[in-house]
C-alpha cells in the first residue's frame, strides 16, 4: 500500500552584491567608530571586567583586565579588515556570521571604552540580560508556534499583560506562586482560544483579531489595577519564585551563574527551547504543523485536520505567552503595574522574525534584545556621558534595525496569516 508523504521546500536566499557591499560598509563604519573610541582612551588606562556574579559565591572566575587603548586599536583594525574583505571579496554564506562577529567586537569595544579607568561586573550584566530576555524569548516562542501553523498572533503582548495581572492577583489571594502561575497561563490560553475562534473559525483578519485582544487586555488590566490592585495592596503582593541553583552546573564559571543559578522561568525557557526545536523539526507532529502553515490544502488532502492543528498551535502559543507574562509578576518584581510588559510581546515578534521563525534563532535574538536592555541600564550607571534617554532607546533601535532587514530577511511560512477555506 502506498503511503503519502509531505515534503516542505524552502526558498534559498540569494545574497545580492549590493547587500554584500552595504554589509561591508557597515562593518567598516563600525571599525571607524571603534577607532574613534580609542581616541578618547588615554594610553595606560585599563578596563576591569568583574567575572564574579554580584551577591553569589558560586561560579566565580578571575577578573579580566585589559589595556583600553591597545584593545580598541586591535578591535578597530579587525573590524575594518573584515569589512574591506566583505566589500571586495565577500564571505558568501558566512556573511551574517561575520557581521555578528563584527557587531560583537563593536559591543566589546564600546564596553571597554565605557569602562576605561573603571570596573564593570560583566557577568552581572550578562545575568541581567538573560533575565530581561526571558519574556522576549517566551514571546518569540509563542509567535513561532502560532505562525508556523499559519496563524499570525500579534496578541502576544495582550496575553502577556493579562497573564501578568492574573498571576499577581491569584498569587496574592492564594499566597501560592504555583497557583498564580497556573492561573496566569490559563488566562492567556483563554485569550488565545478567543483569537483562534475569531481567526480560524470566523476567518476574521488575524491582525485585527490580535489588535482587539491587545486593546481589551490593556483596558481591562488598567481598570482592575486602578480600581482594586492599587487600592488594596494585599491583592498585589504575590510571592515570587526564588533562585534555584543546580548542583555542579551552578559552579561553572560564567555559564553557571547565567543559566544554572537563577529562577524557574529561565529553566522553563531552556526546556521550552529544546522541546519546541525538537518537536517542530524532528517529529511527525512538527512536520504536520509546519505543513499546515506552508501548504494547508495539501496537508488537508493528506488527511491532516488543518483547523484542529491550528487551534492546538494557537493554544500552545497562549501557553508560552502566559508563562512569559507571569515572569513579570511572579519571577521578577512581585507586583503588577499598568502596562508593565512595555512592548515585550511585540519585541518578541521581532525576535521571532530575526530568528527566521525557528526556536533556536528566536532564542539568540531574544538574548540580543535582552543584552541591549541590560547594557542600557548598566552604562547609564557608569556615567558614559551619553544621555539616559538614548540609552533607554537602544533596545527599540535594535528592534527597528532587525525589522528593516539589515541582517537579511527571513522566509515566513507560505500560508502565514491566510485563513483556510475547506473545499
Amino acid at each position: 500500500m502506498a503511503t503519502s508523504t509531505i515534503v516542505i521546500h524552502r526558498k534559498v536566499e540569494i545574497i545580492s552584491p549590493t547587500r554584500q557591499r552595504v554589509t561591508g560598509i557597515v562593518e567598516v563604519l563600525l571599525g571607524v567608530l571603534i577607532f574613534l573610541f580609542s581616541r578618547r582612551a588615554e594610553p595606560g588606562m585599563v578596563a576591569r571586567f568583574v567575572m564574579t556574579p554580584g551577591g553569589l559565591d558560586r561560579g566565580a572566575a578571575p577578573d579580566w583586565i585589559v589595556p583600553a587603548y591597545a584593545t580598541l586599536l586591535v578591535l578597530a583594525i579587525l573590524a575594518v579588515g573584515l569589512g574591506l574583505v566583505q566589500i571586495f571579496r565577500g564571505f558568501g554564506r558566512w556573511m551574517n556570521l561575520v557581521l555578528s562577529v563584527v557587531v560583537a567586537l563593536f559591543v566589546f569595544a564600546f564596553l571597554t571604552w565605557a569602562t576605561a579607568g573603571k570596573s564593570l561586573n560583566l557577568v552581572g550584566m550578562l545575568s541581567a540580560a538573560v533575565l530581561l530576555g526571558v519574556p522576549i524569548i517566551l514571546g518569540a516562542f509563542s509567535g513561532v508556534l502560532s505562525e508556523r501553523a499559519g496563524v499570525v498572533n500579534i496578541a502576544i503582548e495582550g496575553m502577556m499583560l493579562m497573564a501578568a495581572m492574573v498571576g499577581a492577583l491569584v498569587g496574592s489571594v492564594t499566597k501560592n506562586m504555583w497557583i498564580g502561575l497556573l492561573a496566569a497561563v490559563l488566562s492567556s490560553m483563554l485569550l488565545a482560544l478567543i483569537h483562534g475562534v475569531l481567526s480560524i473559525h470566523y476567518k476574521i483578519n488575524q491582525i485585527i483579531s490580535g489588535t482587539v485582544i491587545n486593546i481589551f487586555s490593556t483596558g481591562l488590566t488598567s481598570f482592575l489595577s486602578a480600581k482594586f490592585l492599587q487600592t488594596y495592596q494585599q491583592l498585589n503582593n504575590p510571592p515570587i519564585f526564588p533562585r534555584i541553583p543546580i548542583p555542579l552546573l551552578a559552579d561553572i564559571p560564567v555559564i553557571g551563574p547565567l543559566f544554572f543559578n537563577t529562577n524557574l522561568f529561565v529553566y522553563i525557557m531552556l526546556i521550552a527551547l529544546i522541546v519546541i526545536q525538537v518537536a517542530l523539526f524532528s517529529t511527525r507532529w512538527g512536520l504536520r504543523l509546519r505543513a499546515v502553515g506552508e501548504h494547508p490544502k495539501a496537508a488537508d488532502t493528506l488527511g491532516i485536520n488543518v483547523f484542529a492543528t491550528r487551534y492546538m498551535a494557537v493554544l500552545l502559543s497562549g501557553l508560552m505567552a502566559g508563562i512569559g507574562g507571569a515572569f513579570f509578576t511572579l519571577g521578577s518584581v512581585g507586583r503588577f503595574d499598568e502596562m508593565m510588559t512595555a512592548g515585550k510581546g511585540f519585541i518578541g515578534l521581532a525576535a521571532m522574525i530575526f530568528g527566521n521563525w525557528t526556536p533556536l534563532g528566536a532564542f539568540g535574538a531574544g538574548l540580543l534584545f535582552g543584552f541591549a536592555d541590560s547594557i542600557a541600564t548598566k552604562l547609564t550607571i557608569l556615567g558614559t556621558g551619553i544621555p539616559t534617554q538614548f540609552m533607554a532607546m537602544s533596545p527599540y533601535i535594535v528592534t527597528m534595525i532587525v525589522l528593516a532587514g539589515v541582517v537579511g530577511r527571513g522566509q515566513m511560512p507560505a500560508a502565514d496569516g491566510t485563513p483556510y477555506e475547506k473545499e
